[in-house]
């Protein structure tokens, strides 16, 4: 038995007339009758009810073509629901987020994709280094990632999407707050808060660059992966950090952020695995170029 058999048999049992069914079917009648036949001789009992004068369901008849509406609708609704999910409409995909976009761009970004793909199902990890971006990118546990660059894996696809200036935390009450903006130099001799070294961030090697062009070197106090937690060590008075402009999203009292007034960016960046982009992620990487694309314009 075959789908074609269930749409025939549906078609002559809605008609009731063998020819009006075939017209319908773009079939001859002829065929048309031999596939109902054979559907009978392998179901084992009558469909239909034939006289000279007209075609009516059996009993049996009636109760086989609600099932099959049933089927049928079923196997249509799979199709659609696959083709949905070929297309990206359907499906999951989990974004990583740097830890300053985390505060600026996740819950406005979170709540566009919700709104734009209702079925697809949102994973949305935050406070992530880059390389721990990198990696999870290459091993799959997220899709989509909100990054910096420089990024080392040649596999990877990166998209500058914005270029943010830099900012320094200062605990309130530091001499330096009361100044619109801080050069580097200044900042020689303050203990300063940083993402690990360790892990390869791309914010402590360039803050750690930013430092030497200025003619020193930064003396740590504390060493820390998070940047909400480096905010709060500044709010404590342990030290000073610098960070992008974006972190200024996350208020916090006791903290006083100052532009940097040296003339220096980081790059924000959207980055996948190409080998690994499913239609859904690669609709999220769309809608992610247009957000940005909108903000910069």
């Amino acid at each position: 038995m075959e789908l074609r058999h269930l749409r025939y048999f549906v078609a002559v049992a809605e008609e009731l007339h063998f020819g009006r069914a075939a017209e319908r079917l773009h079939m001859a009648q002829p065929p048309l009758s031999q596939q109902i036949k054979q559907l009978e001789a392998e179901l084992g009992f009558a469909l239909f009810e034939r006289t000279t004068r007209q075609v009516a369901l059996t009993p049996a008849g009636e109760r086989y073509l609600e099932r099959t509406r049933a089927v049928l609708l079923a196997v249509d609704q799979a199709g659609a629901e696959a083709k949905r999910v070929s297309t990206g409409e359907v499906g999951r995909v989990a974004l990583g987020f740097i830890g300053s976009a985390t505060y600026s761009l996740l819950p406005e970004l979170a709540r566009g994709l919700r709104d734009s793909f209702a079925d697809i199902e949102f994973d949305f990890k935050g406070e992530m280094l880059t390389p721990d971006q990198e990696a999870a990118l290459r091993d799959g546990s997220i899709d989509v990632a909100i990054l910096r660059t420089p990024v080392t894996d040649g596999a990877l696809e990166v998209e500058v999407v914005r270029r943010e200036s830099l900012v320094v935390a200062l605990p309130v009450g530091h001499r330096l707050a009361e100044q619109e903006s801080v050069r580097v130099k200044e900042l020689k001799g303050e203990p300063f808060i940083s993402y690990p070294s360790e892990h390869r961030s791309v914010l402590h090697d360039a803050v750690q660059a930013l430092c030497r062009r200025a003619g020193f070197r930064p003396r740590k106090v504390a060493q820390v992966a998070e940047t909400s937690t480096m905010v709060v060590f500044v709010a404590a008075g342990l030290g000073v950090a610098v960070l992008p402009e974006s972190v200024t999203a996350l208020s916090l009292p006791g903290v006083a952020f100052r532009p940097v007034a040296d003339r220096v960016t980081v790059d924000l960046a959207i980055g996948w695995h190409p080998e690994r982009l499913t239609p859904a992620a690669e609709l999220v990487v769309d809608h992610l170029r247009a957000v940005f694309g909108e903000r910069e314009g």
